[in-house]
């Protein structure tokens, strides 16, 4: 009775010692299904997005500048995305493409979308003071703007092309700075427009 058992058993192993390529096909096989499982994965979806701006990018000529501020853009929407999703779910802001990619314009929708949703994340939190509510949404949307910003810097060095003094390094560069003076302006005008009520009645 024992025997038919033991049997199969050294034979399969005969056979697996003996066909060295069948292992090799089975590692394969499993490396192929763990490269599909990181595409299909997030963070591999992001990063093939990235590539695809890249190839894009390249097939235009990056040196315009155009592309860059694309690409900064994108990665800056897609980020603060992430710090939002906790809150206000995926996808909050909807990173819609535009012609012009002036500084100017790219800090404007990055600043005009992301504080849009100041009033659903402050709904996520009745009970915390207003004022703190204003500078924690503040702190979130500019996390992700930064690190969005950090990852497309890292990308266009990596391609050559963020010289400094060069064009794409100043037009990010003073993208970045026109974003964060705007965060300030709006945590400015949310903390101002929480006084009034108080002042007003100091004066009555």
């Amino acid at each position: 009775m024992i025997s038919p058992v033991s049997r199969p058993v050294q034979s399969d192993t005969t056979a697996a010692s003996s066909k060295p390529h069948d292992k090799a096909t089975a590692h394969a096989t499993g490396l192929s299904k763990a490269q599909d499982a990181v595409t299909h994965s997030p963070q591999g979806q992001k990063n093939q997005l990235n590539a695809h701006i890249l190839q894009a990018s390249l097939d235009v000529s990056i040196s315009s500048g155009n592309n860059s501020m694309a690409l900064l853009y994108r990665t800056a929407i897609d980020n603060i995305n992430e710090q939002l999703a906790p809150e206000l779910g995926p996808n909050a802001l909807q990173a819609a493409m535009q012609q012009d990619n002036s500084p100017e314009a790219t800090a404007d929708r990055i600043v005009s979308m992301s504080t849009a949703f100041f009033d659903g994340y402050a709904r996520q939190h009745p009970n915390k003071p207003p004022e703190d509510v204003a500078r924690d949404f503040v702190d979130i949307i500019r996390g992700g703007f930064e690190k969005g910003y950090n990852e497309a810097a890292s990308i266009l060095k990596g391609l050559g092309v963020l010289e400094d003094g060069g064009t794409i390094a100043t037009e990010i560069g003073k993208t970045f700075a026109l974003v964060q003076q705007g965060y300030d302006d709006f945590l400015e005008s949310k903390l101002q427009a929480l006084q009034l009520p108080s002042s007003d009645k100091t004066q009555d």
